[in-house]
């Protein structure tokens, strides 16, 4: 029997993929596309969404094709009317970038590889049975599949939506766009998105937004559609029309009316005429099945959020499947994912339907809010059944560490990179090793033994004699960061987010930890 079966070979499904093989779990993943599309569908990555590629091992990849976004200009009526500047305070380790989405699905795909899985190109799931002990799936092209779980990272159109018989709620907009992948010769600076606008009235009647791909005046170009290319009655709800696509010439004519200065376009790399809808299912899972990404929820493109946020969707399920497939988890753990990630997913549709109404921000004063909200950073589960009061946010980095045997400064996240939860005990001067010591090894063997534990003491705390490693918080980042007004326990959880935050309480800490583990 597989552990796993994953319908879906995009970013979503790749991530599942990647990061149930880390654990070791035994996991096959189809895709009913001979090859992978080589379009460029998402290109925004957030940075929330590197510190997962981080932990993944991915990230110098990802950074090394993609292009840094750093900000957007607007145009209305041929006038320059506002700049936005996209930068993160230097608490968080990774900024704005964009990358077609075709380059993300490579290096998933070849960080799978690496890791022993194949994709099975060309087979299609075409419905499945569940019971108490597993999964039968049944595939186009081959006999029946047995898994103990599977996952539907299968799109909007989601055949295991659809057999799970999970509503899908929702509306289509009525506007029609056009995009295309074309280079330009314009002066603007790189990496800023252009937004340009005509307006009557003070009514959007034309509208071009230019986003910055890797390339030399490269940009992933949506307009609105002209009528010879509109998609009929009965044509699809969201997503890409299967019609005629838009040729150079259509984009050259939005570029002459709405470019904020003369260019030719050229080297039409890919175009198509999409719609959008926004929906959402009223569950992310029943029994031994899960959904994901965009069979899970859909919803305007505004702000980069949707690859984004199947992505965190991938990353919360995987930890928790694995540890159910080797029989490490509590009763009702598989439970906390639609718990944790329907309500993000709620507030990530219904914001991007007032942004593509209103603007990105415009329920907000406050910038630096904003810009941590739309970089994934303010993701909380503090609702979760298996979060203490007090924790659910993100876990956040800290620079400036030391450690006896090594000459550099280390950062938090790089003692966070495993596979496994993390128990941090902050020492502060008041704090001996023995205090320290007594809350480990029960918190260690309510884990399952599957709990890695460091400390991290004030300069001058007394700890030296303890056996547990330690670490220095030389610079103060680290209780800047957690907030601490003296010792303090931290776990963090595979996902980077925060599972519980109080104090040094064996007896608190075991009776956590018997939330997730068995």
């Amino acid at each position: 029997m597989t552990d796993v079966l994953i319908a879906g070979a995009g970013p979503i499904g790749l991530t599942a993929a990647v990061e149930l093989a880390r654990r070791g779990v035994d996991v096959r993943i189809i895709d009913p596309l001979l090859e992978p599309p080589q379009y460029a569908k998402a290109v925004g990555v957030q940075p929330r969404t590197l510190e997962v590629f981080e932990r993944m091992g991915i990230v110098r990849q990802i950074l090394d094709a993609a292009v840094h976004f750093r900000g957007q200009i607007a145009y209305v009526n041929g006038e320059r009317v506002g700049e936005i500047e996209l930068t993160l305070p230097p608490d968080v380790p990774f900024q704005f970038v964009g990358l077609p989405q075709y380059s993300t699905e490579r290096i998933l795909r070849r960080e799978l590889t690496a890791r022993g899985v194949r994709i099975e190109r060309g087979v299609r799931l075409t419905g499945f049975e569940q019971d108490d002990d597993g999964v039968t799936a049944m595939l186009d092209n081959a006999t029946p599949v047995r898994a103990q779980y599977l996952i539907g990272a299968d799109g909007a159109h989601s055949i295991v939506r659809k057999t799970l018989g999970l509503a899908f709620e929702g509306a289509a907009f009525e506007e029609q766009y056009m995009l295309g992948d074309v280079e330009v010769d314009w002066s603007l600076p790189r990496g800023y998105t252009v937004r340009a606008m005509h307006q009557t009235d003070g009514k959007v009647d034309d509208l071009l937004v230019c986003i910055p791909l890797p390339g030399r005046g490269r940009y992933r170009m949506s307009m609105l559609v002209p009528p010879e290319l509109a998609i009929g009655p009965g044509g699809v709800q969201h997503g890409f029309g299967d019609g005629t696509k838009p040729e150079l010439h259509h984009i050259q004519a939005v570029l002459d009316r709405l470019s904020p200065e003369p260019t030719t376009a050229r080297n039409l790399r890919w175009s198509s005429v999409f719609r959008v809808s926004h929906r959402i299912v009223d569950a992310y899972g029943r029994g031994r099945v899960f959904v994901a990404g965009d069979a899970a929820h859909i919803h305007p493109p505004t702000g980069a959020q949707g690859m984004n946020t199947g992505i965190q969707d991938a990353y919360n399920l995987a930890w928790k499947l694995a540890l159910a497939v080797f029989r490490d988890a509590a009763d009702g753990l598989l439970y906390s994912y639609d718990a944790e990630r329907r309500p993000i997913g709620e507030e990530v549709v219904g914001r991007t339907v007032r942004s593509a109404r209103e603007g990105i921000g415009a329920d907000s004063t406050d910038p630096d809010f904003i810009i941590r909200r739309e970089a994934q950073l303010l993701v909380s589960y503090a609702d979760s059944p298996i979060v203490a009061p007090g924790a659910g946010g993100r876990a956040p980095d800290a620079r400036g560490l030391t450690r006896s045997a090594e000459t550099e400064p280390v950062r938090l996240f790089t003692l966070l990179a495993g596979t496994r939860h993390t128990l941090v005990l902050y020492a502060d001067t008041a704090t001996g090793f023995e205090e320290l010591e007594a809350a480990v090894d029960g918190a260690v063997a309510a884990a399952r033994g599957m709990l890695d534990v460091y400390v991290i003491a004030h300069p001058e705390a007394d700890v030296e004699a303890t056996m547990l490693p330690l670490l220095r918080d030389g610079a103060g980042e680290f209780a800047k960061a957690y907030g601490v007004e003296g010792a303090g326990a931290f776990v963090v959880r595979p996902d980077g987010h925060l599972g519980y935050a109080g104090p040094i309480d064996g007896a608190a800490l075991v009776e956590f930890l018997k939330w997730t583990f068995a």
